[in-house]
This record gives C-alpha cells, sequence and structure tokens, in this order.
C-alpha cells in the first residue's frame, strides 16, 4: 500500500513521542477516549503511523500561547517528527492531503510550535494531476530566451493606470528588450483597467512589437477572480494573443486552480501574495518547500520565490532552498517533467545576479525587478541591458564591479543602486 508522508518541526511540553502519538491519532483513526468500532483491525489498517521522532534542542520559553503545559514541566522540547498515512485514506486528492497532514493539527493545546516543513508524495499523485503544460521548457520557447534568465518587470505603480498608459509603459518597455512583464497582484479588472480593455490596449503593442521585430514579449495579465469569470478573462488573453495568465494561487485555492488547470491553453503564472501567513514563524505554518509541491502538481508554470536581499523578511538562504526546490523533479527519472520555473523578484536589480546565479547554480528563471530596471538613471532600456550584463558577467565568472568599467549601463546601475 502506498503511504503518504509528511515532516514536521514541534514544539511541545509533553514528550515529543507522546505529542506524535497524539498527532498521528488525530489526523487518522483517534479521538480522546476510545469509541464503538475502532477495532485493532481498523487501526492496523488506517490508522496513521509515527515513522520517526528525532529531538532536537529543549528551550525555556513556549513559542506560542495557548499550549498546554503539564504541571511541573519547565522545558519545551523540540523535534522532527515524521507520520505516514495510507493513500486510502485520503485518496489521490489534494484538498484531503491537506486534511489528513494540516487538518487541525495546528490547533493542538499539546504544541506550543508546529510547522509542515515537507510531503513525500506517492507517484499517484501524478497520475491524479496533470502537472505544468509549460514550465521551464515552454515558457523559453515561447519567449525566445535560451541559455541566460528570463528578464522581467512589474507594471508599476500597481495601481492607478488606465489601460492606455499601461500599453504605453509596455511599449516602452518592449522596446527597452525586455522578456516578460506581469500585472501587480493588485489590480485585475477594477472599473478603472476592465481586463478586456487592458489586454486589447497591451496585446496591441505586443502583437506590434513581435511583427516589427519577430520578439513576442510575455504578458502575464492578471485574471484573479472566480473561478467562471477567469476562464472567460483567459479566453480573452487567449484570443488576443497573450502567452500567460497570472493569478494569486492562495486565495484561487486548491480545487479552483485544479478546475482551471484543466481548462487552460496558456502559462500559468502563480503569485504565492500572502505566503507569509503560512512561512514567517519558524514554528507554525507550513514550509516552502512542501507548499510548492502541491502547486506544481496542479500545474502552475511559474512560481514566485523572492528574491536575495530582498525588501520582505525572507531570508537568502530560504530564497534560494526555494528556487532549488522549484527545480528538483516530484517522483523522479520515468515521470512527466514537473519543475517550473522560480520567479525572482523583491527589490531585485543588477547587484543581486553574481550571487542568485552562484547560488541557484544555473539561469533557469525569471529574474523580475521593478524599479532596478524603470528606475535605471540611463532609462528603461539601459535597465535592461544592465541585467544582461550583469548575468553574463555571472555566468563568465567576472567580478561585477570589474565588468562594469567597460558597461556603462551596469555602471550606472551600481552608481545608483549600490
Amino acid at each position: 500500500m502506498e503511504r503518504v508522508r509528511a515532516i514536521y518541526r514541534i514544539e511541545t511540553a509533553f514528550d515529543p513521542e507522546v505529542a506524535a502519538a497524539a498527532m498521528a491519532g488525530e489526523q487518522s483513526s483517534g479521538t480522546f477516549v476510545a469509541v464503538p468500532g475502532e477495532t485493532e483491525e481498523l487501526k492496523a489498517r488506517f490508522a496513521a503511523r509515527v515513522e520517526r521522532v528525532t529531538r532536537l534542542e529543549e528551550v525555556l520559553q513556549p513559542t506560542l500561547p495557548a499550549a498546554h503545559t503539564p504541571a511541573g514541566r519547565a522545558v519545551w522540547h523540540r523535534a522532527e517528527v515524521e507520520l505516514s498515512w495510507p493513500i486510502e485514506n485520503m485518496g489521490p486528492s489534494l484538498p484531503n492531503l491537506m486534511s489528513a497532514v494540516g487538518g487541525n493539527l495546528f490547533e493542538l493545546r499539546h504544541f506550543s510550535g508546529l510547522k509542515l516543513i515537507d510531503l513525500v508524495l506517492p507517484p499517484t499523485f501524478a497520475e491524479a494531476y496533470p502537472g505544468p503544460q509549460f514550465a521551464v521548457g515552454g515558457t523559453r520557447r515561447l519567449t525566445g530566451v535560451e541559455g541566460r534568465p528570463v528578464i522581467g518587470t512589474i507594471i508599476k505603480p500597481s495601481i492607478g493606470l488606465s489601460p492606455e498608459q499601461t500599453a504605453d509603459m509596455v511599449r516602452d518597455l518592449a522596446e527597452g528588450g525586455i522578456d516578460f512583464i506581469k500585472d501587480d497582484e493588485l489590480i485585475a479588472g477594477p472599473p478603472y483597467s476592465p481586463l478586456a480593455e487592458r489586454v486589447r490596449a497591451v496585446m496591441a503593442v505586443i502583437n506590434d512589437h513581435a511583427e516589427r521585430t519577430g520578439k513576442k514579449v510575455m504578458y502575464a495579465f492578471n485574471i484573479t477572480g472566480e473561478i467562471d469569470e477567469m476562464l472567460r478573462r483567459h479566453d480573452i488573453v487567449r484570443d488576443a494573443g497573450g502567452t500567460c495568465v497570472m493569478f494569486s494561487i492562495n486565495y484561487v485555492g486548491l480545487s479552483g486552480a485544479a478546475y482551471f488547470r484543466r481548462r487552460c491553453e496558456l502559462p500559468i503564472h502563480g503569485h504565492r501574495n500572502g505566503w507569509g501567513v503560512f512561512d514567517r514563524s519558524p514554528w507554525l505554518g507550513i514550509s516552502f518547500v512542501a507548499y510548492q509541491k502541491l502547486w506544481r502538481l496542479i500545474g502552475v508554470d511559474h512560481l514566485h520565490v523572492c528574491g536575495i536581499r530582498n525588501k520582505f523578511c525572507e531570508s537568502d538562504e530560504s530564497v534560494i532552498a526555494s528556487g532549488k526546490a522549484c527545480l528538483t523533479p516530484l517522483f523522479g527519472e520515468g515521470h512527466r517533467p514537473d519543475t517550473v520555473m522560480p520567479v525572482f523578484s523583491s527589490a531585485q536589480w543588477a547587484g543581486q545576479a553574481p550571487d542568485t546565479f552562484a547560488a541557484l547554480g544555473g539561469t533557469d528563471l525569471i529574474y523580475c525587478c521593478g524599479g532596478g530596471i524603470v528606475a535605471h538613471p540611463g532609462g528603461t532600456a539601459a535597465g535592461v541591458k544592465s541585467l544582461h550584463q550583469a548575468w553574463d558577467a555571472a555566468a563568465r565568472g567576472v567580478p561585477l564591479e570589474e565588468h562594469a568599467r567597460d558597461h556603462k549601463e551596469l555602471r550606472q546601475a551600481i552608481e545608483k543602486f549600490g
């Protein structure tokens, strides 16, 4: 029988083995008292198993409030716990998977800290979900970019621009050599910029540029909304010649995204806004390593991972681990390709390129810079050039300052942003 495995980091005033057993019981056959029908045969077949408890450090104060503390306890134990469930408990269903591995665990009084840090799923899930359609290879084919990152940006200001003003900005970016542009997550189809009108204005510019130059910029239109509305918006983008749609994955949800993916004909740019709710605390929530597996199975093609030296709270180590996770196959050899394109963004400019390249170990990424392009002192085209120059230096192992001596745009970027 195939089994689902989940790995957690816990903090508890109880003995960690006792706490792990409580987790397994809560999320399978058990309750706090014995009940009729809970036979040994039933438990042998359906009960979650505690596969491993690895004790870590002890602390003198609990991390989260309202956890139960047995009388006389003066320390809180931290541990890593691995549980497993038979696949027949939930079937290859992501909503029901999350009910099993998450469910009520985060509310249990045994714990002053509990975080899901990884999932190991059987290949049955790959048979039930379609996975990405385009991912790295399809994104490179549609943008015409090989051997380097896809250089992208975000429409700024995030809100307030009319469709015509947005199109004017896209024209400037396209002429400057950009590969990829995305709507901000704050704009989908507001009254001042209805999606259909924005698509019409922007795609007129992109299609004209493609006819003249042979380069078609990928624009990720934000189609977030109710599912029927998203499907209509997808068709508007597709029919206008667009090559990407974006939505806020946390708020569309697993089932909504899965329904949409099966009817989608374009790359899906998965924006993770709200991610801090899941991961900001090291002792509560879901790690990105576990989280990204769900969205890859559903079939997003791009997935945000923040960026190094970003404007948010995420560490560089976490960002790089997230990027590498997106590029690591879920099920190994013999299964369909399921890696996705990590999107590095948040206060990115040419200066982070060498460190990102060295840490990630390659160029399969979308490198999204807002101010790093549009606020460049030489203008938009110079901002784009500075990024090409920085990534070229990184790939060749040339220090950025040295490369900047003969590359004006990179030198200007360092003077402005460094």
